[in-house]
């Protein structure tokens, strides 16, 4: 084990991607995993320990144990300086056992073998109707607002059982989560208030959908139902909307895998996860240290944060070779970018049929398609707080 984990001095990263580098995470968690892939972060005085994480074997094994805690009000979060406020209810991804268990497992048991069967063609529905919008709307476009915000928008929808005169609205409430903070609070407010309407009507009149099955099943009280309905529509929406749009973006970039990508429809599933891998939009994660525990030559203490850097780890050359280039032919098995342990995304597959049928369908819809503006002036969304990815991407195309 390198002596490099054992350096006490408290360091202060920059998490600012390099400049014309938007795909890379930024240089001081690169510098750090090599250095020390456990790090003490700087904290106030009387603050409890604060760690960084970038090395991939540790971040699979803080994902893993339960000793480090998914609850929010577990987290010192630096920059506010202070503890998270607990999960809403209905947040499995603030939520240990047992209070996780009985809602995963119940959530689990919903995506039954034919509604897995059917999200293929509702993809494939959804991504031609979009498109054959954008075609008739010509170019240029802004693909975000016209395709990868929709498309995961309108899926989810699906699932959920958003009736279609709502589903406009609904869209409006999903496009200001990406928006200013306050914006998004009170998008997120009057989004909760929408689904649990929603739901309780669907415990009267139940119809055939997910949120159906979970308002008539007797399991969820009608906070718990709300709840979960909103944590679904938002773990369904934002991540994939922005792997849509930043890997148009990489692929657009990288003309030799774009072409690869074209000229080999069986390339499509591997080209998905190393995608997932090369640009892990939701970057990074924290967790509560439950007890004294060692990781790493490190020895933390209970009550202490860590935080998980999912993009460095995902990038970690001992576990992927040259991991700084985008090969759509490499196994990128074991990417954390759904993560990993008992938290691992719920809706993966979900998301990732969504970009086996996205993906393809726009590169041969429009085989010209290409950037409307210079790379270097798209707007990144760099709130760390936020999903990784572009507020727009304009695109154009040759028309026929």
């Amino acid at each position: 084990m390198s002596n490099t984990y054992y350096r006490d001095e408290p360091v202060t990263p920059s998490l600012d991607r390099a400049p014309g580098c938007p795909f890379d995470p930024a240089p001081s968690l690169t510098a750090l995993r090599a250095e020390q892939p456990i790090a003490r972060l700087a904290a106030p005085e009387g603050a409890p320990g604060v760690w960084m994480i970038t090395g991939y074997d540790l971040v699979r094994q803080v994902l893993a144990d339960p000793r480090f805690s998914s609850r929010y009000e577990t987290h010192y979060h630096p920059l506010a300086g202070g503890h998270l406020p607990p999960a809403p209810v209905g947040d499995l991804t603030g939520m240990d056992a047992p209070q996780h268990t009985r809602l995963r497992r119940l959530l689990a048991g919903k995506f039954t073998v034919r509604r897995m069967n059917l999200l293929t063609e509702w993809v494939t529905e959804i991504t031609r109707e979009r498109l054959d919008a954008m075609e008739r709307q010509g170019p240029p476009a802004d693909l975000v607002e016209t395709f990868t915000q929709p498309v995961p928008a309108l899926m989810i929808c699906e699932l959920l059982g958003v009736p279609y005169e709502d589903r406009d609205r609904l869209q409006s409430f999903t496009r200001a989560l990406s928006d200013t903070a306050g914006a998004q609070y009170a998008a997120f407010v009057e989004l909760g208030a929408y689904l649990l309407e929603l739901a309780l009507a669907k415990r009267a009149e139940p119809t055939d959908d997910l949120l159906s099955d979970l308002a008539t099943g007797g399991e969820l009280t009608d906070e718990e139902l709300g709840g979960v309905a909103a944590f679904l529509l938002g773990a369904g929406l934002d991540t994939t909307a922005n792997m849509l749009a930043l890997g148009t973006f990489a692929l657009l970039r990288n003309p030799a895998q774009l072409a690869a990508l074209r000229g080999d429809p069986d390339l499509v599933a591997g080209a998905v996860e190393e995608l997932l891998r090369y640009l892990s939009v939701a970057a990074t994660g924290m967790r509560g240290v439950l007890e004294d525990v060692e990781l790493g030559g490190r020895q933390l203490k209970a009550g202490d944060t860590v935080i998980i850097a999912i993009n460095a780890a995902n990038r970690d050359p001992a576990r992927f070779a040259d991991p700084d280039v985008l090969d759509l032919r490499r196994s990128a098995a074991g990417h954390l970018a759904f993560g990993h342990g008992v938290h691992q995304c719920l809706g993966q597959q979900l998301a990732r049929v969504e970009m086996r049928v996205a993906f393809p369908a726009l590169l041969t819809r429009f085989p010209t398609l290409r950037l409307a503006v210079p790379a270097e002036d798209l707007s990144l969304r760099t709130d760390p707080s936020q999903v990784y990815g572009v507020h727009s991407l304009p695109v154009t195309w040759d028309q026929r």
